[in-house]
C-alpha cells in the first residue's frame, strides 16, 4: 500500500516493515491476520486523523493495546492498519481528594496500580495479566480479574472517557464526578465494546482508599467431593472475601510439574480466600474461612503470616497459565460465568462434558463471583481433535447458559465466541447491537466483525 503509506505518513507514525507487522499480526487468542500497516499515534488528534481518512479512503483500522487479548479482539482479520496505542502511556493525573486518576490507554495496569498505591490508594482490577495489559484493553474488554468477588470490574470504575468515533469524531463522555446522568450513558457503552464502537484515547478512572490490612490462607484437599463441598462452604461464609479461587485437580498437577519450587498441600485442587479490610476485620473473617474450610473436609488449611508466603500460597493460582500452556499447548480456554451457587457444578460438568467427547479438562477460576475458567485440553491439535473439542466447547457454552450464566465473564467475545452468540442474545438482542454498530460505524470501518460477524 505505497501510497496509502505516504498519506498516512503525513499525518501520524506508521510503518510497512514486516517484522513490526508480524509483531501485531495476533493476540493471545492464537489467533493471526495480515495488517497492511502499523500506525503508533501519540495524541487523540492522531487518532482522529487516521479515523478520517479510513473512512475517506476506505480502510479498516483494528485498535490495539498490549496484545494479552484471549478472544481475537486485536487480530487484524480483514488486513488494515493496526492501531497501536501503546504509545500514549501517560498517568495524565492522580488527584487524591478526588481519588480518581486520569490516564492515556497504554498506561500498564500494573504501572497504574503502583503509582496510585504509592499515592495511598488503589485501583482494585486485578487481571491475571495485570502486569502487561494495556489500560485501554481492559476498558475495552472491561475486565475484571481475582478481586472481582468484593470489587467488582472494570466497568465499576470508569468515569468518564475521551473517544474517537468511527468517523473520526471526538467526543467527552461522562464526568469525574461521582454521579451524572446527562444523557445516554455512553461511557458504559463503550466500557466492554471491543474496540468497535470507539478508539479511547483518555479515561477517568475511581479510585477507592488503600486496604488497611489483608489476609490470606488456602486450604487443600484429597479428594474431588470434599474440594467441592470446600467451594460450597466458603460461598456459605457470611463474609466478602477479596478473593475466592478454585484450582481443580488437574490444573493443580499441571502446576506441580512445572514448577520445581512449589509443593502442594493436597493433590485434588485447592481454595484460596484473600480478605481485606480493617486488622481485627480481616481475622475474623478469615476464621470463619477457616473453619467452613476445615469442616468440608479439607485435608489441610495454611495461613499465610507475611507477604513472602502469602505470595507462595498464591503461586498455585497464578502459575496456572504458563504450566497447563506448556503441558497442553492445544487447548480450548474458555471463561463462562455462572451464579455463585452454580461454580461447583459448572466445574463438576465440564469434566463430564469433555470425558463424552474422548478430551479432558481442566477447571478453575473466581469461585467468589462465578467465573469459571474452562480449558478443553487436546493432545494433538488436529483436525479431527480440535472438531471433538469445539463441539465440547459448544456444551460447556450451552450447559452454562443452562445454569443461568452466560458466555463470557471478562475476555469479551470478539473472534473466538462470536458464532456462539446466538445460543444467548436473541435475534431482537443483536439487531439492536448491529444498529448501534452501524450508526456509529456507517462504513464499517473500525475493528470489523468482532462480536458481530457481519458488522
Amino acid at each position: 500500500m505505497p501510497d496509502l503509506l505516504a498519506l498516512l505518513d503525513s499525518v501520524l507514525p506508521v510503518t510497512a516493515a514486516r517484522a513490526e507487522l508480524d509483531a501485531v499480526a495476533g493476540d493471545k487468542s492464537g489467533l493471526v491476520g495480515a495488517p497492511a500497516l502499523l500506525a503508533r499515534p501519540r495524541t487523540t488528534e492522531d487518532v482522529a486523523a487516521l479515523l478520517r481518512l479510513a473512512n475517506e479512503h476506505d480502510f479498516v483500522v483494528v485498535p490495539r493495546g498490549a496484545g494479552t487479548g484471549r478472544c481475537g479482539g486485536a487480530v487484524p482479520e480483514r488486513g488494515g492498519v493496526v492501531v497501536d496505542l501503546m504509545g500514549m502511556d501517560r498517568i495524565l493525573e492522580i488527584d487524591r481528594r478526588e481519588r480518581i486518576a486520569r490516564v492515556e490507554p497504554g498506561v500498564r495496569l500494573g504501572d497504574l496500580q503502583a503509582a496510585v498505591e504509592a499515592e495511598g490508594l488503589w485501583f482494585p482490577p486485578d487481571p491475571a495479566s495485570a502486569a502487561d495489559c494495556a489500560v485501554g484493553g481492559a476498558i475495552a474488554t472491561s475486565a475484571g480479574g481475582l478481586r472481582g468477588a468484593k470489587y467488582g470490574t472494570m466497568k465499576h470504575y470508569v468515569l468518564a472517557l475521551v473517544v474517537v468515533l468511527p468517523s473520526g469524531e471526538v467526543i467527552r463522555t461522562g464526568a469525574r464526578t461521582r454521579k451524572s446522568v446527562t444523557g445516554y450513558d455512553l461511557t458504559s457503552l463503550m466500557v466492554g465494546s471491543e474496540g468497535t464502537l470507539g478508539i479511547v484515547t483518555e479515561a477517568t478512572l475511581s479510585l477507592i482508599p488503600r486496604p488497611e490490612a489483608e489476609g490470606t490462607l488456602v486450604a487443600w484437599f484429597d479428594d474431588d467431593e470434599s474440594a467441592r463441598r470446600g467451594v460450597g462452604a466458603a460461598l456459605d461464609v457470611q463474609a466478602v472475601p477479596r478473593a475466592l479461587e478454585f484450582v481443580d485437580a488437574r490444573a493443580l498437577g499441571a502446576v506441580v510439574a512445572h514448577r520445581d519450587d512449589f509443593m502442594p498441600g493436597g493433590t485434588h485442587g485447592l481454595v484460596l480466600v484473600e480478605c481485606d479490610g480493617p486488622p481485627a476485620a480481616v481475622e475474623g473473617e478469615l476464621a470463619l474461612y477457616d473453619a467452613a474450610l476445615r469442616g468440608a473436609g479439607a485435608a489441610r488449611v495454611e495461613r499465610a503470616t507475611d507477604p513472602v508466603a502469602a505470595a507462595r500460597l498464591w503461586a498455585a493460582r497464578r502459575g496456572i497459565s504458563p504450566a497447563v500452556t506448556a503441558r497442553w499447548p492445544h487447548r480450548f480456554s474458555e471463561d463462562v460465568c455462572v451464579p455463585r451457587s452454580e461454580f461447583v457444578q459448572m466445574i463438576a460438568d465440564l469434566h463430564v462434558i469433555a470425558e463424552r467427547h474422548g478430551l479432558s479438562a481442566l477447571g478453575f477460576g473466581h469461585a467468589g463471583d462465578g467465573n469459571v475458567h474452562a480449558s478443553i485440553l487436546m493432545e494433538r491439535g488436529d483436525d479431527e481433535e480440535r472438531a471433538r473439542a469445539k463441539s465440547a466447547v459448544r456444551e460447556v457454552f450451552e450447559r452454562a447458559l443452562e445454569l443461568g450464566g452466560t458466555l463470557s465473564a471478562e475476555h469479551g467475545i470478539a473472534m473466538t465466541k462470536r458464532e456462539f452468540l446466538p445460543l444467548e442474545l436473541s435475534e431482537a438482542n443483536r439487531a439492536a447491537q448491529v444498529a448501534l454498530k452501524r450508526a456509529l460505524d456507517p462504513n464499517g470501518v473500525l475493528n470489523p466483525g468482532k462480536i458481530f460477524p457481519g458488522s
